[in-house]
């Protein structure tokens, strides 16, 4: 009796994780937030005109509408015409916080013109009091959808999925 019990809970939790390959985020820059501006504040910055690049150092803040990106440096890469953010290199320590949702690692890239967040090393996405870790994810916020890969971990709430 104790393995069909312990069958069918495996089989329910398989049948969650089926019906649900598509996991929602709330870290979607709406289309206006997009156009608004990226504010950044560091303790430093420096700039290579030659390389079109921008670090800066240091307690680095960036918002852009209701999402907001913490880390230690965030080297900040130009589009090649020079007059846009192609992506956000953030590493130490990278906090990004928008909504319902806030996801912690230890480097990210935003690629501002896909919508597309990777975060690697250690991560860790907090979600409604439910924590997932893994090694990486991947945040599409054009459908605030997220891929988790390399060891992920979480606990199931019977009732909650």
């Amino acid at each position: 009796m104790r393995q069909f019990v312990l069958a069918t809970a495996l089989c329910l939790v398989s049948a969650s994780f089926a019906l649900g390959q598509e996991f929602k985020v709330d870290f979607g820059v709406s289309t206006s937030d997009r156009d608004a501006p990226i504010e950044v504040s560091a303790n430093a910055l420096s700039v290579d005109q030659a390389t079109g690049k921008a670090i800066f150092d240091g307690d680095v803040e960036i918002t852009q509408g209701n999402m907001r990106l913490t880390a230690a440096m965030v080297n900040v890469v130009y589009d090649e015409a020079g007059d846009g953010i192609a992506q956000l290199l953030a590493s130490g320590g990278v906090n990004i916080e928008s909504g319902r949702d806030s996801a912690e690692a230890e480097t990210a890239e935003y690629d501002v013109e896909s919508g597309v967040i990777r975060m690697a090393g250690n991560v860790a996405l907090l979600q409604q009091g439910t924590k997932i870790t893994a090694g990486k994810m991947d945040v599409n916020l054009n459908d605030n959808t997220a891929a988790f890969h390399g060891r992920v971990r979480t606990v199931l709430q019977p009732g909650n999925n």
